[in-house]
Formats: C-alpha cells, structure tokens, sequence
C-alpha cells in the first residue's frame, strides 16, 4: 500500500508534465497500433523425414495418437483461423465479447455486455450536436447558469452577461462547435456532483492567476473535444492505451466520461497555474493537460477514475 501510494505522488506531482520531456505531443493524435491487428496462424504439420523407419519403431497405439492429436490441432488452427478473421472483420457483440489484446499493455481486454451498453450510450451522446433551438438544450444552459451563480436571474438566452461564465460571446450556442450537447451536460455534471470545485474554478480562486485567463465555459467544451479524441471513442473500438483503459473504467462506473472530465478539468487548471499560462498558450497547457492524463490512466492499479492521482483534486 505505501509503495502504491508513493508511485501515484510520484505521478500527480509531475502537475506540468516536466519529467517526461521527450514526449512527442504532435504523435499523441496518430493511431498507428491496431487493436486487432492482422494475425496469422500457422497450421503445424508434423514432417515425417523417414516414414518406413518410423512405422517399424511405432506401435499402432501410438499411430492412432499421432492420428488424432494432428486431426484435432488442425480443427483448433482452422476455428482459430476463424475467429481471428471474424474479430478482424467485423464491429460485431460478439467479437467484442471475445477476449483481445492490446499490443501496447499485453494483457487480455474484455468488453462486457454492461460495458457494450455503456460504451454506445455514450456514444449516442457524442453524436448530438448542440442546438439553440431546441427547448430541451435552452433548458440545459440555463441549467447551468442556475448551478453557477444561484443566487442571480437567469439572462436572456443572448446576453453580455454569459460572458461572465467564459462563453466568447454574447450566445453560447455558437461557442459549442466540435465539442456537441455532452459538452453542456459535461459542465451540468461537473457542477453538480462537484460544486466546490467547480465554483472554484469558474471564479478562479486558486492561485496566482494570469492577467489574461482562460475563459472556463470555452475551456470546458475544448477538454471535452480533447477526451474525445484521447480516447478514441470515434472509431469502432477504441485502439489508444487510454482508450483500452477507459473500456474497463466503464465496467465501474456509468459515468466514468463525466467523471474524467471533472478530473481533466482540474488538472488543466492546474497545470495553467504551474506553467503560468496566459490565453495564448491554453492550447500547449491542454496538450500537457492530455499528457498528463495519459500517464495516470497507465498506471496498473486503476480500475476506476477515483484511482487517478488527480482525482484528489476535485475534494481540495
């Protein structure tokens, strides 16, 4: 237990990512491991380099062994040979019920019928795009504004005043862009499950803070879009190391995308504060931020977001 805890200090405090200079941030977008890559099986033949020699030196018992145990690993090469090139394939339940392998982590991954029926919930979320037209999303931003300032009336959906919670302009709708609805409900679900961190954040009370701050609301929607992308959770099985691991946080938790992201959130606050970073350099702190993340979601130990250093932050 100490030597577990002395590794993840390790870790969370490395906040800026210094330790690991060589990391190439401009390869962290390509996929260049396969989940399941292109394997072959080769059907082993026994060669009999003398057959007349062999026949006088075997008993007909063992003839009948060696018969059967070639026929029986030749059917295990073929139904091997089958499964493969149907995993290979297909994006089908039953492919992803089936064990499969990480080049990167060699261990076996397996995606549960829960964590299927999690991983497309998820999924249908992140195809909606945000729409300020529909009742139901207005709701949601003034949801949000509820949560963030309580005791203040709810502004016209086009107000100066969101401008006070970090949206660019003057209608959020049009700040939402790449990062879709699960932005919004990624910031209700921040707010309500954490208020004090949130509320910490959105009012910018830790620290010494830059002239020129990063605006939160906007900040929210980029570290969604970041996750996103992180976890590769575009394609049909996630194939990044962070993508694999979120496939068994999911086993834990419903929630673990919302979860994550609170915890992204204050870990990029904090690596804001100790690059000290001002507006211009929000995209490099975002980077370290995704670095970061990476590094903790690789640790052994986690099964669960709650494991995450980071994840601390969200009770200071």
């Amino acid at each position: 237990m100490a030597a577990r805890t002395l590794r993840r200090r390790l870790h969370h405090g490395d906040v800026d990512g210094r330790s690991n200079e060589h990391v190439d941030i401009s390869s962290i977008d390509s996929l260049n491991e396969p989940l399941l890559g292109k394997h072959s099986f080769d059907r082993r033949q026994s060669e009999v380099h003398d057959h007349e020699r062999e026949q006088d030196i075997w008993d007909d018992k063992k003839k009948e062994q060696l018969h059967w145990t070639y026929i029986f690993s030749n059917l295990i090469a073929e139904w091997t040979q089958w499964l493969a090139n149907i995993l290979h394939s297909s994006g089908t339940a039953l492919g992803r019920l089936l064990p499969f392998s990480s080049s990167n982590q060699g261990q076996p991954v397996y995606l549960s019928p829960l964590q299927e029926e999690r991983l497309q919930n998820l999924r249908e979320r992140l195809q909606v795009p945000f729409d300020g037209s529909r009742v139901d999303h207005q709701d949601a931003l003034k949801q949000l504004w509820r949560l963030a300032y309580p005791n203040r009336a709810i502004p016209p959906l086009k107000s100066e005043l969101w401008k006070e919670m970090g949206w660019q302009g003057t209608d959020p709708s049009s700040d939402f862009r790449g990062g879709g609805f699960v932005s919004l409900e990624n910031l209700i679900f921040f707010a309500q499950k954490y208020p004090d961190s949130f509320q910490m954040l959105l009012h910018k009370q830790e620290g010494q803070r830059a002239e020129w701050e990063y605006p939160f609301a906007v900040a929210g929607v980029n570290i969604s879009f970041m996750l996103v992308q992180m976890l590769d959770l575009q394609s049909s099985m996630p194939t990044t190391k962070a993508g694999l691991r979120f496939l068994e946080l999911l086993a834990e938790d419903e929630s673990a995308f919302d979860n994550l992201y609170c915890v992204a959130f204050c870990l990029m606050d904090a690596q804001w504060l100790a690059k000290r970073a001002s507006y211009m350099e929000f995209n490099e702190v975002l980077k370290s931020t995704r670095t970061q993340l990476e590094r903790e979601l690789a640790l052994d130990d986690t099964t669960n977001v709650k494991d995450l250093p980071a994840f601390t932050m969200l009770y200071r």
